[in-house]
């Protein structure tokens, strides 16, 4: 399903307009962000999941075909864990 089916089904289901609720949509993913990128902040969604920030250490690698070695520097990324009752329903 794509951010732009999401936005419909919501339009058919509620009667808001389309405009209304893709702006709806795109403040909430933007807080998400905004709140994971720049404030470090975790973003907690009871009975859907939590939005996480983690922290990825330096680490030497290998590139095999040149037989070189490099450092990818520490860096932090999103993580999404469902909760439970996420994934009992899917169950």
């Amino acid at each position: 399903m794509t951010k732009a089916e999401i936005i419909k089904n919501i339009t058919e289901e509620t009667g808001i307009p389309y405009k209304d609720v893709a702006a709806c949509v795109e403040g909430f993913m933007e807080e998400i962000r905004m709140s994971l990128a720049e404030n470090k902040e975790n973003v907690y969604l009871r009975g859907f999941g939590t939005f996480t920030v983690k922290h990825r250490a330096a680490k030497t690698a290998r590139n095999i075909s040149k037989n070189t070695t490099m450092v990818i520097e520490a860096h932090d990324f999103p993580a999404f864990k469902p909760s439970k009752s996420f994934v009992s329903r899917m169950k």
